[in-house]
């Protein structure tokens, strides 16, 4: 197993890490919107918020030697499911190839964050 770690994407807020690879699969740890340089939530929205969620995954995915459309499933998290078509807007734009996908609402989410997404994809 190796783990991923790349100072393009936000460090983890917690005792785990950023990706790991292993039988030729990555499976990131989810991503919500943070700057990567600040540790710093970005944007009121979610459109923003889900951006630069998209940006933090796809900086995990190709330290990791892959892109989103080698995605084979996701697990979104929005705090409010009434956002769940402006989500589908951002995240349709990264993730092309269409993988299997859940997306859940939640009540709370790290940092105060509204988005939160989670990816495992082939290398």
């Amino acid at each position: 197993m190796k783990k991923i770690h790349t100072q393009n994407a936000p460090a983890a807020v917690g005792p785990y890490s950023q990706a790991v690879v292993t039988g030729g699969l990555v499976y990131t740890s989810g991503q919500i919107a943070l700057d990567p340089a600040t540790g710093e939530l970005v944007g009121d929205t979610i459109a923003e918020q889900a951006e630069q969620v998209m940006k933090n995954l796809v900086a995990v995915l190709e330290e990791a030697g892959t892109k989103p459309e080698n995605a084979v499933k996701t697990l979104c998290f929005l705090t409010d499911i009434n956002d769940f078509a402006a989500f589908n807007e951002v995240y349709a734009k990264y993730f092309t190839e269409k993988p299997a996908r859940s997306c859940v609402g939640v009540a709370s989410l790290p940092k105060g964050a509204i988005c939160e997404v989670e990816v495992i994809a082939t290398v």
